[in-house]
């Protein structure tokens, strides 16, 4: 039931952008003169990778074993209790099949452990620009609650395919007037948004089909035969945002 969509390509090693399509068709009424790509969105669990990021700095590993288990967090008058996606809970895991499976309450119980706020400088140093007002978000943050752009989380998976340099999206190579002289050109500036080691292990989890297989099966669509491809599936509440 997908009534719109949108897709980029950047070059990782430049951040220069290949091709963006802002949404289904420029002409169609309904959606037409919208550009997605640089809208405010759910990313649903795509951002998780900030959170386990945020955690690698304070010292925990792929390695390090999460209980998924029923738990329910105080939010001001009401109570917060995550679920995961298939409805289940699935015992004591490692951040690896956490993240790998995209398991919904150990990414929640990791937030709540290493720090709102330091999920969301980790999301800004990475590249997103919306997390501007803290106080607006809970733990449900890890799960996709706050809107972002998607070219702005282009640079952030952008961000660990370059072993955290991150290069921001760019459109433009070169400006010149009617006389041929430049006005201006593309410089590559990157900055280390993240420590090398941290990069390797968010990406090297999200290529190890092994620790998707126990939530998308071992044969799904996210397994390239023959290739390594890190893949992170993001989807929100009620499967508005994809």
């Amino acid at each position: 039931n997908v009534k719109n969509g949108a897709a980029m390509v950047v070059d990782g090693t430049t951040g220069q952008i290949l091709a963006m399509v802002g949404s289904k068709d420029y002409h169609e009424s309904q959606f037409g003169s919208f550009n997605v790509t640089t809208a405010l969105r759910q990313p649903g669990s795509s951002i998780k990778v900030a959170t386990y990021a945020t955690a690698f700095k304070q010292g925990f590993s792929p390695g390090t074993t999460i209980l998924d288990s029923p738990v329910s967090f105080q939010d001001g008058t009401a109570r917060y209790t995550p679920i995961n996606y298939d409805g289940r809970f699935h015992g004591p895991v490692s951040i690896r099949t956490a993240l790998g499976s995209s398991y919904n309450i150990p990414a929640v119980k990791m937030l709540a452990t290493v720090g709102l706020e330091n999920m969301i400088q980790t999301a800004k140093d990475l590249g997103i620009t919306t997390f501007n007002d803290p106080g607006r978000f809970g733990l449900s943050l890890t799960l996709g609650g706050g809107e972002v752009k998607m070219i702005d989380m282009m640079a952030a998976y952008g961000t660990l395919s370059q072993l955290g340099k991150r290069f921001d999206a760019t459109p433009i190579l070169k400006v010149t007037d009617s006389d041929g002289n430049i006005l201006e050109q593309y410089q590559s500036k990157p900055v280390q948004a993240l420590e090398p080691e941290i990069a390797f292990l968010i990406t090297d989890i999200l290529s190890d089909n092994k620790a998707r297989t126990p939530a998308f099966g071992h044969a799904s669509q996210l397994n390239i035969p023959g290739y390594t491809v890190a893949v992170k599936t993001g989807t929100s509440d009620n499967k508005i945002d994809n």
